[in-house]
This record gives C-alpha cells, structure tokens and sequence, in this order.
C-alpha cells in the first residue's frame, strides 16, 4: 500500500484549480488584447526566472512558432534565453537589471511585458515591471498568491492560490495554453489585423506576399520610392 503522501501533489494541484477556474475570464481577455496588438505591430517580451523562465519561453515559442493549427509568426522573446546579454548586465551592472535593461532596449509604447513568479517577489522583475511603465508598455503577471510586490507592480495579474511554488508552476503552464488557445481564437476571428496566414498559400491574400502591419509597410515603401533618374526625389527610407 502506497503512503498518502504520494497523493498530495495531486491533491494540492486539485485544490489549486477550483479557483484557478476564475481566472478564465482573465486569460481570455488577455489573448483577445494580445492578438490585437501583435498584429498591430506591437511585440510580448516575457521573463521569469528559474522553472517560470522555461513557462516564458514556453510561451513565446508557441506564439512565434503555433500552438496548434498553422498561422502567422507574431512577434514575441523571452528575455532570459539571451544569455550573452543576460550575463553581461549581470556582470557590468547587477543581476537587478537583467531584465529592466533588455526592456529598454526591446520595449516600445503598446507592447506587452509578461512577468511570470511564483513569489512575486523577484527583484529583477520588479524593476523590470517599473523600466515597462516608464516606456509606456503594459505589464502582465503571473504569480502565486495575492497580495506579493509584482501583482501590484502589474497592470493586471493572475494570482495561484496555492502554497507550493510547484502547483503555481503547473497552472501557470494550464495559463500559458488557455492563453495561446484564446490568442489563436481571436486570430481565426480576423481580430489580428488580418495576420491570420492562409494556411495553403501562407500570405494571406496579399499581392505583396505579406500580411498585416508588414504589407503596410511594403506598401508605403514602394509608393514612395523615387523614380528611377530623378536626383530630386526623396522616398521615406526606414528609421
């Protein structure tokens, strides 16, 4: 007979999930509003530190690459898997800044920072969090339970409720696939400002073979590209 205790993390897991159910909404929202603004042209940029790094990484590779039916690539990195940067910040200007640093470099007004930590508590993130605002990005978390420092640093969190950082792990990873399902759903919608890759032709039904704010872009470049011989001409070249 086997001894109780070889139940309890799926007993703590169990627990942790019937109000994990309420974050649903949340999710939801979250990857309606991502879709819009990948496919406007914004960008996710997402860290955590040790287990929550690999959910970060998680994350973006199921958004740059597909979750489950084929689309289009949207723009999204995960801050840690840098590790020439992340070392070098570590060692010119301190751990504190591994993140914060790369925000700044990354981060534009409307882009989305994803923080994951199962204490809501990690320094790096934290500051982070402030180096996002200060850009005009939005800040989403993933944390164990309120109340901890980064979700209320964020604009928005979901919050475990579980004690054992191995339980927040394992539903911050449910939260990163329902997130991925909802942003493909908004995708499918059109809701992606048109990103949704016709799965046959991959180019969306554009003459120019691209889609969304990249064929704006191609567009205006070619409309305003000067005719060939003429020294007066002046086409908007790239900033």
């Amino acid at each position: 007979m086997k001894p109780a205790t070889d139940t309890a993390h799926c007993d703590d897991l169990m627990k942790a999930l019937e109000t994990f159910r309420d974050c649903g909404s949340l999710i939801e929202r979250w990857g309606t509003g991502l879709a819009r603004r990948l496919g406007s042209g914004a960008r996710l940029l997402v860290a955590g530190n040790g287990g929550s790094a690999a959910q970060a990484q998680h994350l973006t590779a199921e958004l740059v690459g597909r979750y489950r039916d084929d689309r289009a690539p949207f723009s999204a990195l995960a801050l840690h898997a840098d590790t020439s940067s992340t070392t070098a910040i570590a060692n010119d200007y301190g751990v504190q800044e591994v993140f914060a640093r790369q925000t700044a470099a990354h981060g534009r007004p409307g882009d989305v920072l994803m923080l994951l930590s199962t204490s809501g508590a990690s320094a790096n993130l934290l500051a982070a969090a402030d180096r996002a605002h200060g850009l005009g990005m939005t800040v989403w978390a993933m944390t164990g339970r309120a109340p901890n420092p980064l979700h209320l640093a964020a604009d928005e969190a979901l919050c475990v409720d579980a004690p054992v950082a191995a339980t927040v792990q394992e539903l911050h990873l449910v939260a990163v696939h329902m997130l991925c399902e909802a942003f493909d759903e908004a995708v499918e919608r059109g809701e992606a400002d048109g990103r949704a890759e016709d799965a046959r032709t991959g180019t969306n039904g554009r003459a120019d073979g691209r889609g969304g704010v990249m064929g704006r872009l191609v567009g205006r470049a070619r409309a305003g590209r000067a005719p060939a011989g003429d020294p007066d001409a002046h086409g908007e070249g790239a900033a």
